[in-house]
């Protein structure tokens, strides 16, 4: 039956009855949140571009780690800013690398045992050129040379993973990653570790304050011969196809506002658990607009972040994590 019979905002009415019918639900476990680890005690530099975030030393980063277990956040992202760089990213891979640190440090504490850890693994914060792999020079200029790389990666990943970290997260985008992590550590009886794979990760202008919180802004050429084209839906299933095969446990969208489109086809393609990264941009953007005025602040982040578990993501890494969580909490 249409109008009058049917009255769509009967089930509007009042507070209780929206509830009762809600059909995406957000709870502060779905929200992973991104820490950037640089050398040094007591460090907590301001990322200008991103208010609210910061560069923190491992003892800092501590403390965060305890705040986002208390309000009951799922997990946490890692990310390294090291000491030194150079062309083979010595800084991933190391023993003794300042993400290395970090996941060793926080595996002594209560709250690993409330958060999953999850290790970025790239090369970007680490190389001298600041790119996802290992540049070599061409005739017209240079290349990221795709199979050298992935030796690194999987080093890196077996690395962090040797630390503490409970999933590794690779997010170069070069070819065969992930089945060069999951041999590498599957040889060395780490087998147990979760590839979580940035199986569609898109060369994106909303990555832009990321590079100034990571330091790791290219410096020559761009990341989009080996980042995807935006424009590409059919490729990006392709890709996430291909990390399966080659033994991901879980995927990754990136970034997520402009890309849902992305995230619900993937949704009704697999049936791995599917994650999506509200991104820098993404958050840098809502943040002006709160400090005009010209949006609801609590109202905004909420609605971001449902959309994005409307369109398929089971869980959502975002530098709102903590902001969304208390009011989850009210």
């Amino acid at each position: 039956m249409g109008f009058p019979q049917n009255r769509m905002r009967r089930l509007r009415r009042t507070e209780s009855l929206r509830a009762l019918v809600r059909e995406t639900a957000l709870d502060p476990g779905d929200l992973i949140y991104p820490l950037f680890l640089r050398p040094g005690s007591g460090v907590r530099n301001a990322i200008s571009s991103m208010p609210g975030v910061f560069n923190l030393s491992v003892d800092e980063a501590l403390r965060e780690a305890e705040e986002a277990a208390q309000l009951g956040i799922g997990g946490l992202l890692l990310f390294g800013l090291p000491d030194a760089k150079d062309e083979q990213a010595t800084g991933a891979w190391h023993e003794n690398g300042i993400v290395q640190q970090g996941l060793r440090a926080l595996k002594q504490t209560a709250a690993a045992k409330k958060l999953v850890l999850i290790a970025d693994v790239c090369l970007c914060e680490y190389t001298s050129h600041g790119h996802c792999g290992v540049v070599v020079k061409t005739g017209d200029g240079f290349a990221v040379d795709n199979d050298p790389s992935l030796e690194l990666l999987a080093r890196t990943a077996t690395s962090l993973a040797r630390a503490g970290a409970d999933i590794v997260a690779p997010s170069d985008m070069m070819d065969g990653r992930v089945a060069a992590i999951r041999e590498d550590l599957d040889k060395n009886g780490l087998t147990e570790t979760p590839i979580l794979s940035y199986a569609s990760k898109f060369a994106s202008a909303f990555y832009g304050p990321f590079r100034e919180a990571a330091d790791s802004a290219p410096q020559f050429g761009d990341r989009r011969s080996y980042q995807m084209d935006g424009a590409n839906l059919r490729e990006a299933l392709r890709e996430i196809d291909l990390d399966l095969e080659e033994g991901a446990d879980m995927i990754l969208m990136k970034p997520a506002m402009p890309y849902l489109d992305v995230i619900l086809a993937a949704r009704e393609r697999v049936d791995v658990p599917i994650g999506a990264y509200q991104v820098s941009g993404e958050y840098s953007m809502l943040q002006a607009a709160f400090e005009k005025g010209w949006l609801d602040r609590d109202r905004a982040i909420l609605e971001s972040l449902v959309g994005i578990r409307r369109a398929g993501a089971d869980f959502i890494a975002t530098y709102f994590a903590k902001d969304a969580a208390r009011l989850l909490s009210r």
